[in-house]
């Protein structure tokens, strides 16, 4: 659009005057549906009189001289601690708090006895002394005020904010009056200038982190969402910290709830759930986390972790240190940070001290486990459709994370023999990434007293020197008593998805020795990995271990 010249107050009439006339319909619709619509700049009639229809009186209540606007000078630290301050200050009424006691009043009418004011300056001094008046001085003697007028046009305001839509078609005494009074503190000052600039211009002029939380707080205030979506936009543009990602999930629960700012804080999410996700070498950094950031942590599929047991271990110690009352701790483990561990994924030894543990609520850690029992008990098959039915929630507790000890089922039998039948599922992508010399271990698992895991190892055949994959089986305990079983590995084969065997045999188990075959398929490496390999089905290896006691060895248990 080409607008025409302005040379002072004065439009270049040489212009077509078709162009001009453009400015009407360039109004910005209200609350448009897409970032990327261009919007008309108004920014030339900002506090100008020749295209303002009336004067908004911006008293600034200042308090002391340590009162200064949100987002300027400091480290970001001090300015969460102010920020802090403000947000839990009601006296004193920040943009912070949005949930608006009486002194953050916002006034939609004039008030009368401040009409009666100004009229007294046009000579009627009887109406000005019989009126009520508005005090603006505090008995506070820290408390002082300043008085901003601007020049502005309602339609513009109202095109951009229901606030103001709101308050120009309901408040106004239009006969009387043709003037609107906002109150506020002085840390809101800078925020609102430049959201009322923005309301012209779509364009904001700070460039901080800090600076522009304030605007899109003030903006959330003002019911201005094109602003709140320009600042969200903005910040994720800029370098991301684990300081500055804390701070956008701690922002009040109005601001969070909006449709605008869920990209910003979903980017700061995953940024610490990708910061840290070696969990095992942030543990100090993560006991100082807030409630929000250490979910945001646990919520991940990508941390790297022993074992989902590790995670529960982490997010108590994280509770007990934080919620020393019982009672708060119950609350917060139950609604917030048990539906982001993932029961199912951790041993039934851990789910037995589960079960027994005070800092949860009975009825809700005996819900988790069972439900973690019954997923254990379930065929693969059922295990794998009902994590993809789950895959889209919030709360992911049935997708397996890229654990070290990768978790195994196992089915235990008392009749006619004891007998221990162990699963192993590993994808193409965790074999891949064994080669060349590469392992992987479940993890544990007990059977008749003793603890076993298994391990797949890629080795180097030194019969025909080719990488092949190996499965070994190892008993966790060391010592000099021996224990003697049989065992049968298996695994899972086109065309007829059924477990074949692949070797069997029985091994007496001493000091921490393990038994298995370096070779288990008696091919390659590439053929087993390939595209068309017979023992990936759906892109999962599924491997199977069965242990028998021999009867010669009972009475060692």
């Amino acid at each position: 659009m080409n607008l025409p010249v302005r040379r002072g107050n004065v439009f270049d009439m040489f212009e077509p005057l078709e162009d001009q006339m453009d400015l009407l319909d360039d109004t910005p619709h209200h609350d448009s549906s897409s970032d990327e619509e261009e919007e008309a700049d108004f920014g030339f009639a900002f506090n100008d009189s020749n295209f303002s229809d009336r004067l908004l009186r911006i008293v600034i209540m200042e308090r002391g001289s340590s009162s200064h606007a949100g987002g300027c000078g400091g480290s970001i630290a001090d300015w969460a601690r102010h920020r802090k301050r403000r947000r839990d200050d009601t006296i004193k009424n920040e943009p912070d708090v949005v949930e608006g006691a009486a002194e953050e009043q916002v006034l939609t009418d004039m008030v009368e006895g401040e009409a009666m004011i100004e009229e007294a300056s046009s000579g009627d001094e009887d109406d000005a002394t019989s009126a009520p008046t508005w005090e603006l001085e505090s008995s506070d003697p820290q408390v002082a005020k300043r008085v901003r007028e601007l020049h502005i046009s309602s339609p513009i305001l109202a095109a951009k904010s229901p606030f103001f839509y709101k308050l120009f078609s309901n408040g106004m005494m239009e006969s009387v009056q043709r003037e609107a009074t906002l109150v506020i503190n002085a840390s809101e000052e800078t925020a609102l200038m430049e959201l009322l600039n923005f309301m012209y211009t779509n364009a904001v002029s700070v460039t901080t982190p800090p600076a522009l939380l304030d605007v899109l707080m003030t903006a959330d205030k003002f019911q201005v969402a094109s602003c709140m979506r320009h600042c969200s936009r903005l910040l994720r543009k800029m370098h991301m910290t684990p300081e500055y990602a804390l701070l956008y999930l701690d922002l009040p629960s109005t601001v969070l709830m909006a449709a605008s700012v869920q990209p910003l804080t979903d980017a700061a999410k995953l940024f610490l759930a990708s910061h840290y996700k070696d969990i095992t070498k942030f543990q100090e950094e993560l006991m100082s986390l807030p409630l929000a950031g250490i979910e945001a942590v646990i919520s991940s599929d990508e941390l790297q972790v022993t074992s989902e047991d590790a995670v529960y271990d982490l997010v108590l110690k994280w509770a007990r240190a934080k919620y020393p009352s019982l009672e708060e701790r119950r609350e917060i483990l139950g609604a917030r940070l048990a539906p982001s561990i993932r029961f199912p994924f951790m041993t039934c030894r851990k789910l037995k001290k589960v079960l027994a543990c005070i800092d949860f609520e009975h009825e809700v850690v005996s819900k988790l486990v069972h439900e973690a029992l019954f997923f254990k008990a379930e065929a693969p098959y059922m295990q794998r459709s009902l994590a993809a039915e789950e895959s889209a929630s919030v709360h992911r507790r049935l997708v397996e994370r890229a654990y070290k000890y990768r978790p195994v089922k196992v089915l235990q039998f008392q009749i006619p023999e004891t007998q221990c039948v162990v699963y192993l599922d590993l994808k193409r992508g965790d074999c891949r990434g064994m080669f060349p010399s590469g392992r992987v271990y479940s993890q544990a698992f007990h059977f008749a007293g003793r603890g076993f895991f298994l391990s797949a190892h890629c080795n180097l055949d030194q019969q025909s020197s080719f990488h092949c994959l190996g499965l070994f089986l190892g008993m966790q305990e060391k010592g000099t008593v021996s224990f003697g079983v049989d065992y049968e590995f298996s695994a899972m084969s086109k065309p007829s998805e059924l477990f074949i065997s692949k070797s069997k045999g029985n091994y007496t188990f001493t000091g921490g020795k393990a038994v298995g075959y370096r070779n288990l398929f008696g091919i390659s490496w590439s053929s087993f990995v390939a595209e068309d390999s017979p023992y990936f089905i759906d892109g999962v290896l599924r491997l199977k271990v069965e242990l028998t006691i021999r009867s010669s060895t009972d009475h060692h248990h």
